[in-house]
C-alpha cells in the first residue's frame, strides 16, 4: 500500500493576485495545477487532492498581533494597499486565508493518519511577522502551522527549512528567541537582495540562540554548491536535532531565469533539494514533512520547479521535465565562497551543536 500524500488546493487560491503590473500573479496557482495533471502527478494513487477550509481569526492570532490582523481585514474592505508591492482587497484577503488553511489542513492531515507527508500548494509567506507584513506577505502560514502543531498535537521540536531565494525575515523574528523551532534558511547573499537581513552572525537570542541558521549564497550559486550547502548545514543539524516534523518552504525564485533572484538552480536542482529534505525526514522524523511551493516569478519555468519540488515528496525516482533554456555555467569563485561561509556560520554555532564542532 503505496503512503499517501495530501495536497491542498482551491481554486480561490487565483485570487491572489497582485495585479497586471506585479510579479505575483494569481494564474500560478491554475497553470500549476494543470501541470500537475498533464504530467500525471495528480492521478497517482499516493496523492489526494483535499480543498481547505479558510483560517480563522483564532489561527490567525495564534501567530500574529490583534491589531494587524485587525489592520488587514481594514484594508482589506477599503481595498488599500498594506504598502506600495502588498495590496489587499476582499478577494485577495479571501484567498489569503484558504492558503492559511491549507497549511493547517497538511498539518491535520499528517498528525491524524491521513499522509505521511503533505504538500500545502502555494504556501510559504514567510515574510509576514507577528505584526507586520510585506514582500507580497500577509499572514505567515508557516508560523500558524507550527503553532496549530504545537497547540494540538503538542509538537516539541520542529523544523522549518526555507530554501526561498530571499530570507524569510518574518519567520525569523517570530522564532528568534524559541528553541524548540529550529529555522533554517538558504538564500541569496542579503547584501544583494530583499530584505537585505539574514547574515551569519544572526543566530537567534536568549534561550534561541543557536536556532536561527542561515546561509547566505553569492549570486550565481547553482545546483551542484547549493546541494553542498544543504548537506554542510541542513542535513546534520536535522539529525543531531531530531525533530518531529519538517517544515520545507519556498518556490521557483532560486531557478536561474527567475526575474527577482540570481541564484542558478535547476529544474533537476530542485527535484534533487526535495529527494534530500525526503531522505532527510525518512531519517529524523519518520518522514513527517510538509512542503510548502509558493514562490517565483518566471512563468514559464515556475511550474516545472514546483512539479520538480512536489515529485520529489512524492517519491518519484525520475523527472521527464527538463529547463526550457540551458542554465548558465556557476561563477568559479562561488564554491569557495559557499566553502567560507559555512566555515563562518559554525564558528558560532559550535557551542550549541556537536556536528559543528
Amino acid at each position: 500500500m503505496p503512503e499517501k500524500i495530501v495536497m491542498t488546493f482551491h481554486e480561490t487560491f487565483k485570487q491572489y493576485d497582485l495585479g497586471e503590473e506585479h510579479p505575483f500573479r494569481g494564474d500560478r496557482f491554475v497553470n500549476v495545477m494543470k501541470f500537475f495533471e498533464n504530467q500525471g502527478l495528480l492521478g497517482l494513487s499516493e496523492v489526494v487532492l483535499v480543498e481547505p477550509q479558510p483560517a480563522s481569526r483564532e489561527d490567525l492570532l495564534m501567530v500574529h498581533e490583534e491589531d494587524y490582523v485587525d489592520l488587514i481585514f481594514s484594508l482589506a474592505e477599503e481595498n488599500k494597499p498594506y504598502d506600495i508591492e502588498t495590496p489587499v482587497s476582499r478577494e485577495i484577503l479571501e484567498a489569503a486565508l484558504l492558503i492559511v488553511g491549507g497549511a493547517t489542513k497538511c498539518g491535520e492531515s499528517v498528525y491524524e493518519g491521513m499522509a505521511k507527508r503533505a504538500i500545502s500548494l502555494g504556501g510559504g509567506y514567510h515574510h509576514a511577522g507577528r505584526s507586520y507584513g510585506g514582500g507580497f506577505c500577509l499572514f505567515n502560514d508557516v508560523a500558524v502551522l507550527v503553532e496549530y502543531l504545537r497547540a494540538k498535537y503538542d509538537v516539541k521540536r520542529l523544523l522549518i527549512l526555507d530554501y526561498d531565494v530571499h530570507f524569510g525575515n518574518g519567520t525569523s523574528d517570530i522564532y528568534y528567541k524559541d528553541p524548540a523551532v529550529l529555522y533554517i534558511s538558504l538564500h541569496q547573499d542579503p547584501h544583494t537582495i530583499y530584505p537585505g537581513t539574514g547574515f551569519t552572525w544572526q543566530i537567534g537570542e536568549g534561550k534561541g540562540e543557536g536556532y536561527n541558521v542561515n546561509v547566505p549564497l553569492p549570486p550565481g550559486t547553482s545546483d551542484s554548491t547549493y546541494l553542498y550547502a544543504v548537506n554542510e548545514v541542513f542535513v546534520p543539524l536535522a539529525k543531531e536535532f531530531k525533530p518531529e516534523i519538517i517544515i520545507a518552504n519556498g518556490g521557483s525564485d532560486p531557478h536561474f531565469a527567475d526575474m527577482l533572484g540570481n541564484l542558478r538552480l535547476t529544474v533537476k536542482g530542485f527535484f534533487d533539494l526535495s529527494r534530500l529534505i525526503r531522505k532527510t525526514t525518512d531519517e529524523v522524523c519518520d518522514g513527517k514533512l510538509v512542503l510548502m511551493p509558493g514562490s517565483g516569478y518566471n512563468p514559464t519555468v515556475l511550474p516545472l520547479c514546483w512539479y520538480a519540488l512536489a515529485a520529489g515528496v512524492v517519491g518519484l525516482e525520475e523527472i521527464r521535465v527538463k529547463d526550457p533554456y540551458a542554465p548558465p555555467i556557476e561563477p568559479p569563485y562561488c564554491r569557495k565562497k559557499v566553502e567560507n561561509t559555512i566555515s563562518e556560520l559554525k564558528r558560532p554555532l559550535k557551542k550549541n551543536w556537536a556536528c559543528f564542532r
